[in-house]
């Protein structure tokens, strides 16, 4: 089986994507920042801790290592931080992305990008891949910036662009709005929830099979990989209080108005994953029986 290399492995996809690899017996070499989150007696799984922004923490990983695939997760991905902080992420998303792209060129076969709706401004709706981008966050521009940088690889590419990534946070993890709105509930804490931004959103483990059929039929260029069915935040709320059985009372319906943030949202985004579907045989589950299936947990 061939070597998989994965930057941002503590992240939330990162995690999922690193768990389901070594489960299908790929070796992987996992960075990421601070100490492993994968279980010692995973053989499979060898751990480095790698700032992605060093300019030769990766590359000495890399050079090392020599993964036939690297699949690139990590990014500063909070668009306020981006927006607030826009030098350092325009450092870890731009900068470190190109110059792993260079080790990926010396050393590997297939480079995969993990990218964003916000690429996009949100006019529209319902984008494929050929859809044209228009960012209105930096977090956006940083990630398109980066995906014109990988489109210029001398190795095979790929670039998945992915939508409103839930599920149930990973130990030690950062929380998806998921497991946000449950545990909320689960507490009985009144929360707002945005009503007029609509997204198709992705479970992670949607998202990271999606990836792994990628990396087996070797498909190069963009893809839209997420959920088929569009949801606004609330009324993906309104759907785990139902499913789980709690107040429907505690969400308050508001919209992106009501928060002072500063990174600009796009509106309407979602996807049409109908290439992924047809071309790469990719099947989301949809978010009712997923939802049911975590609460299960």
């Amino acid at each position: 089986m061939e070597k998989i290399l994965v930057t941002g492995a503590n992240g939330f996809v990162g995690q999922a994507l690193v768990k389901i690899l070594a489960q299908r017996g790929y070796p992987v070499i996992a960075t990421g920042r601070g100490v492993s989150r994968f279980p010692a007696e995973d053989q499979l799984v060898r751990y480095y801790a790698a700032d992605i922004s060093h300019p030769f923490e990766l590359q000495q990983i890399v050079e090392q290592e020599k993964p036939a695939v690297i699949v690139h997760c990590a990014a500063m991905s909070q668009v306020d931080e981006c927006e607030q902080r826009q030098k350092e992420a325009h450092s870890i998303n731009v900068e470190a992305t190109a110059r792993l792209l260079l080790d990926a060129e010396e050393h590997a076969g297939f480079f995969i990008f993990l990218s964003t709706d916000f690429v996009f401004d949100g006019e529209k709706g319902s984008y494929t891949e050929e859809d044209t981008v228009n960012p209105i966050s930096w977090y956006g521009h940083t990630k398109l910036e980066a995906e014109a940088i990988v489109q210029t690889a001398e190795i095979p590419w790929a670039i998945v662009r992915t939508c409103l990534v839930y599920g149930l946070a990973p130990e030690g993890g950062r929380s998806s709005i998921f497991s946000w709105i449950k545990n909320s509930l689960e507490e009985g804490k009144t929360i707002k929830v945005v009503d007029d931004q609509y997204r198709t959103p992705t479970y992670v483990n949607d998202l990271v099979a999606g990836i792994l059929l990628l990396i087996e039929q070797k498909k190069t260029g963009i893809w839209h990989i997420s959920g088929e069915e569009f949801f606004t935040p609330y009324k993906m709320a309104r759907e785990i209080a139902q499913i789980g059985g709690w107040k429907e009372e505690l969400l308050e319906r508001v919209t992106a108005d009501t928060f002072k943030q500063a990174g600009k949202r796009p509106a309407r985004t979602g996807f049409d994953i109908s290439k992924a579907q047809k071309e790469l045989g990719y099947l989301p589950g949809s978010f009712g029986a997923i939802a049911k299936e975590l609460l299960r947990k």
